[in-house]
């Protein structure tokens, strides 16, 4: 039996006023999703372990099976290995987001929905001007970039940006952890760490301070002045970690031989990478509600045909979470259903070669908060000749009455890849 998880980043939500008090998934139209639910088996699954903050690397990789307490790294690993840069022992990682700021708040964590192109033009700058011996920034996709210190210690405090819009950017500044729990297994490297916690924030909160008047003064954002646009005009670093020490899904589950990850994002690419999946790039793929569903969908299904397993993830969602537009996340939800799920569901339901699918989010990006929160979230399982439960659509309210019930971490991995 194949396998295929589709994955809508951050498509949960809370009841919502305007849509009579009803959830996103209750209110957008995804008729494919609710007939998968009416046909499937459901339920809800808890993504994010104890201790850790509800970020889209912590649940997908749980999703995949991971115990997050063994594996766990943070954001720039994986954004290294997605981008092909190989981390040293003595490098410490981190997610480089450009964002925008003004009147001394976080507008957006996401540079005013920079395109990579202009992206790669600020991060040379900014490598010219303030990379060093210690000190890299490498070119991620959009908004999403890499920045590397050498000798750094990933004990410290990094406020993500996404979880803080409108938020005065001062106090969230880089500090030292109050509290360094013991990490064996991270010994070697901490031998190798040149900065201690504090020596280490204060570079990067120096980097941050730097970047903003070589940012602010740069033509690309001059030109957006005087268009009245948003301006990239700020680093903000997070999620550092050093090089992960992961088993890979084959070593993992036996029932898989080989595997894809399909996204548009740096570290899901990165998490497929330590998983041992082939990374597939689809053209026009982007993390917004354009990206191309259609050209997902059909590479999904051609990977589908020669492997064993695949794992597609849609970050539209969750993108227009975070922006609180609660039109386009219905609209990303529904692009979704028709334009991704259906052609899957439909191609894989004539297959002699059954096979088993999941579609579920991550964690809940709520329009009205903007920011991600750590609840369960609804999943479906769905194969031929499986025994659906009662439940007759797929959201977070009808979820809860699934045979599954609520599931914890690595029991999703373990359900999902049991045979029937």
């Amino acid at each position: 039996m194949k396998h295929i998880i589709i994955l809508g980043d951050g498509m949960a939500d809370h009841p919502v006023e305007k849509l009579g008090g009803k959830t996103l998934l209750q209110y957008a139209d995804k008729p494919c999703m609710d007939m998968i639910a009416r046909m499937g088996v459901t339920g809800r699954l808890i993504t994010i372990p104890e201790g850790f903050q509800p970020g889209s690397e912590v649940a997908n990789t749980s999703i995949l099976g991971y115990d997050l307490n063994k594996v766990y790294e943070g954001r720039g690993p994986l954004e290294a290995a997605s981008i092909g840069y190989e981390m040293d022992d003595d490098d410490l990682a981190l997610r480089c987001n450009i964002i925008s700021i003004d009147d001394e708040k976080i507008i957006t964590h996401n540079g005013g929905n920079l395109e990579t192109g202009d992206a790669d033009v600020l991060i040379k700058y900014l490598d010219q001007h303030l990379g060093n011996d210690y000190i890299r920034f490498i070119t991620g996709i959009q908004y999403r970039h890499l920045l590397v210190i050498k000798g750094g210690n990933k004990h410290i405090e990094c406020a993500p940006p996404h979880d803080f819009p409108n938020h005065a950017w001062r106090p969230l500044l880089v500090k030292p952890s109050a509290n360094v729990a013991a990490d064996p297994e991270s010994e070697t490297k901490q031998k190798a760490t040149r900065f201690s916690p504090q020596q280490t924030a204060d570079i990067l909160n120096k980097l941050i301070l730097e970047s903003q008047p070589l940012l602010s003064n740069h033509p690309f954002n001059k030109a957006r002045a005087r268009r009245g646009e948003r301006l990239a005009n700020s680093i903000w670093p997070w999620g550092g970690g050093y090089r992960p020490s992961m088993e890979t899904l084959m070593q993992l589950y036996p029932d898989i031989k080989s595997g894809s990850v399909i996204s548009a994002v740096d570290l899901i690419k990165g998490i497929g990478h330590y998983a041992g999946l082939d990374i597939i790039n689809v053209k026009g793929a982007t993390g917004l509600a354009d990206t191309n569903y259609e050209g997902k969908a059909q590479a999904a299904i051609k990977a589908l045909r020669n492997q064993d397993f695949v794992f597609v993830h849609v970050e539209a969602t969750d993108e227009a979470g975070h922006d609180g537009d609660l039109d386009l996340k219905l609209k990303a939800i529904n692009y979704l259903d028709q334009r991704l799920i259906k052609p899957i569901f439909q191609e894989i339901s004539s297959w002699k070669e059954p096979v088993k699918m999941a579609i579920l989010p991550d964690h809940p990006t709520p329009v009205e908060i903007r920011t991600h929160v750590n609840e369960p979230v609804p999943f479906i399982i769905w194969h031929k000749g499986i025994t659906p439960d009662s439940v007759q659509s797929y959201d977070e309210k009808s979820c809860v009455r699934g045979h599954f019930g609520l599931l914890h971490l690595q029991e999703f991995m373990q359900t999902f890849m049991s045979k029937p």
